[in-house]
């Protein structure tokens, strides 16, 4: 008989990690159907991408999954959220999760604080500190199970249910609802810091795919899944870097943005802009390449974070003006924006995979905060820098909350980055400079450390972890 599985891609990297790698046309291949709920509003444009026979797509009725979270007891179902997004064990570092408990507290005021953040504390106390504390809590959760997709499971009577996180979005009301009907579930980890940022799960969720070692242990020690139940099947969305397949030529490229092919190239990867402007290090890097301050005449290509093109808070936007008129300003400047894929993914839908493959391969040095990015520019070998030049008082806005850059060093996936050596941390201008010189003389600086570093943080550089992961799944659905 014919097995079925539901994949929830309610976000653009989870296209990336299902349908733009090998993961989802292996399951084809061995004969399994493949319902993919996504984007409503972009449904249609993803089918008609990706269509073939054994694959269809549903829409994740976001719309009304978010209804039922602002309307069904809003305050317990935030307080749950915030709770397990907070609430793994101390086993593990817990740096970015605190943080988190601080932005809390800045962003609200003081009867927020004394009736829901100074009894939650308490609430923290233990789940940091006892399993079944974490364990009650994912239990408590399931009282907000819905029948959004009762028609769905009826329609389809799917053998397994597969999400990009094991419910800590709007996917947690499918996965419990996977659950209430005994069907067996598993979270695939899309991004490199999802597990140690989120932690308890949303959903009772039986199975997991991750990264890495360092990914698992994240899993296992700080929410307490079953060793045996996670796999470890590296990251399926690079397997296109490792195989060159999203490359552009060189010369089309520069051609692309204007850029000169005599000049080196610096490119900025704009990152942790919810938390902190981005402008003090991106116009550091403008007024560097337009002085004869570098080793080698320089252009500098700035890549603008998705959150620029929100709407609100409109900080956001102004910090892209402000980014535009720069270009304007120096003549070795230039930006590039991610494309839309547009509803509820935005920016995130992996539509501009050849352009981010390309800014890393031919730059000759990167230069973001601590983004994932730091990983994928390693894949590529190409020397990296994370900045964290700061704006006093960040954002400077009321009931905004900021960090300064400086101060996030010790979050897990940046504190492996900087104990691995793999690239600089510049603190202020003139060691931006420094650390620029130093890869724009040689760029096989830090080359054997950056090898190392996406060994320990993906585990598999063969380009083969799409298929590695869906035989796992292919696994755990025959049992």
């Amino acid at each position: 008989m014919t097995k079925r599985i539901f994949i929830s891609a309610d976000h653009g990297m989870a296209i990336i990690y299902f349908l733009q790698s090998d993961v989802v046309s292996t399951l084809l291949a061995a004969g399994v159907e493949v319902v993919v709920l996504t984007d409503d509003d972009t449904k249609e444009k993803i089918a008609s991408r990706f269509t073939r026979p054994g694959l269809t797509f549903e829409g994740l009725r976001l719309k009304q999954a978010n209804d039922y979270a602002k309307k069904v007891q809003p305050r317990m179902q935030w307080l749950l959220g915030y709770l397990r997004r907070v609430g793994g064990s101390r086993r593990i570092n817990t740096e970015a999760m605190d943080s988190h408990i601080w932005e809390v507290w800045g962003e609200n005021g003081w009867k927020f604080r004394l009736g829901i953040w100074i009894p939650s504390a308490l609430m923290i106390l233990l789940l940091r500190n006892f399993s079944f504390a974490r364990k009650y809590l994912v239990k408590l959760q399931n009282r907000f199970t819905t029948n959004i997709y009762s028609d769905l499971f009826d329609k389809y009577q799917p053998d397994m249910v597969i999400a990009s996180t094991p419910g800590w979005r709007m996917d947690r009301y499918l996965l419990r609802e996977s659950a209430r009907r005994g069907i067996p579930n598993m979270t695939v980890i899309v991004g490199w810091d999802n597990s140690s940022s989120y932690n308890v799960s949303g959903a009772d969720v039986q199975w997991a795919t991750c990264w890495s070692e360092l990914q698992k242990e994240e899993l296992v020690k700080g929410s307490d899944w079953n060793p045996e139940h996670v796999h470890i099947g590296g990251i399926p969305s690079y397997d296109g870097y490792f195989r060159k397949s999203w490359l552009m030529p060189r010369d089309e490229y520069f051609k692309l943005h204007g850029l000169d092919p005599k000049r080196k190239l610096i490119s900025y990867a704009s990152s942790f802009v919810h938390f902190a402007p981005n402008f003090p290090n991106i116009e550091a890097l403008a007024k560097l390449v337009s002085s004869d301050a570098l080793a080698e005449p320089s252009q500098l290509l700035i890549r603008l974070h998705p959150s620029h093109f929100q709407d609100k808070p409109k900080i956001f936007a102004d910090e892209r003006a402000q980014v535009f008129e720069l270009e304007k300003k120096y003549p070795n400047v230039h930006v590039v924006q991610p494309v839309a894929l547009g509803g509820s993914l935005g920016y995130y839908g992996g539509e501009d995979m050849d352009e981010k493959s390309s800014m890393m391969a031919y730059s000759d040095v990167v230069v973001t905060v601590y983004s994932t990015m730091l990983v994928e520019t390693a894949v590529h070998d190409t020397p990296m820098i994370a900045a964290t030049i700061d704006t006093p008082g960040g954002w400077n806005k009321p009931k905004k909350f900021s960090l300064s850059l400086k101060e996030i060093g010790d979050w897990p996936t940046h504190k492996r980055f900087r104990d691995a050596k793999a690239g600089r941390v510049a603190k202020d201008g003139d060691e931006l400079r420094d650390a620029l010189n130093l890869y724009l003389k040689d760029r096989s600086v830090d080359s054997k450390e950056r090898r190392k570093f996406i060994e320990d943080e993906i585990t598999f550089t063969d380009a083969t972890s799409g298929k590695r992961t869906a035989k796992f799944i292919l696994k755990v659905l025959e049992k």
